[in-house]
């Protein structure tokens, strides 16, 4: 039997058209030009992707969910990262072999407040903000969140209007 880093593995490589795709969408959906690079941004979450525990994924569309997870994190941790040093963190810069430290979101403080509200939500409802990364980060289809998430895709069109609404209200700044 295949250990499941192998399994892993070959599923990120057929997916990796998708998963280029995928982060595309993530570093365009401030409405600006992306200034991360996808290819790196990929292969950052596969880093990730790889030395987790990967045991509960199931196929391709479990692997799409975690990405966009993954691919949010990284732009967030490198905003946090960037935002460190901008204040003279006083340590010395952490350079990552990928690049994506040198690049910086044309929105920062946006990238932080979504993330946050994310947080937030995370902590009434887990499953909405899994809805949020599949529809918003990666794109996925109710079609496709439905049968990730084994609910189905009416559930996923009534959580994510919740999802919506609850975001909109909490970036308002209400």
């Amino acid at each position: 039997m295949r250990d499941e880093p192998a399994k892993v593995n070959d599923v990120f490589q057929t997916l990796y058209r998708e998963l280029h795709a995928m982060a595309h969408r993530q570093l365009q959906h401030g409405g600006a030009a992306p200034v991360l690079d996808t290819t790196v941004l990929v292969h950052e979450a596969y880093m990730r992707l790889a030395a987790a525990d990967t045991s509960k994924i199931a196929d391709g569309r479990h692997i799409l969910a975690y990405a966009a997870n993954t691919m949010r994190s990284v732009v967030v941790d490198i905003v946090r990262a960037q935002r460190a040093e901008k204040r003279g963190a006083g340590s010395a810069p952490l350079t990552l072999d990928t690049g994506l430290a040198n690049a910086l979101p044309a929105t920062e403080t946006d990238v932080l407040r979504v993330h946050e509200a994310l947080l937030e939500l995370e902590s009434i409802d887990g499953d909405l903000v899994q809805i949020v990364e599949m529809r918003y980060f990666a794109g996925l289809s109710e079609e496709h969140i439905a049968e990730a998430m084994s609910i189905s895709t009416r559930t996923v069109r009534r959580q994510w209007h919740k999802a919506r609404l609850y975001l909109r209200e909490a970036l308002s700044g209400v």
